[in-house]
């Protein structure tokens, strides 16, 4: 495992660096959707600003014994990012959505 990576585990979501250099990422969420009974989760993010997002995209993410994953590349050194399941409930964090940085 590399240095890189970060944690909300109260919140149940999880961000591994695959690569040294932090742009290879798997986030993993176990979250509110996941504890609901979701029968899919979708992962929401967007590069850049988190004010401001850029390349924004709906990625399906994979069920896992971990939770739900998804690896993506780091098209920028910030990915804000939240969550959403098939019947279009989200888990946002309380409207702050989660923030990954490299560092």
């Amino acid at each position: 495992m590399y240095h890189h990576g970060w944690s909300d585990s109260q919140k149940g979501v999880h961000v591994k660096s695959l690569s040294p250099d932090g742009k290879d990422i798997t986030i993993i969420y176990n979250g509110l959707l996941d504890k609901s009974g979701a029968s899919q989760v979708f992962l929401h993010a967007g590069f850049g600003d988190p004010a401001n997002w850029r390349i924004v995209d709906d990625y399906r993410m994979q069920r896992t014994p971990e939770g739900w994953k998804k690896t993506l590349n780091m098209e920028d050194s910030t990915l804000t990012f939240c969550f959403r399941d098939a019947a279009n409930n989200w888990d946002n964090n309380n409207g702050y959505n989660w923030t990954y940085k490299i560092t």
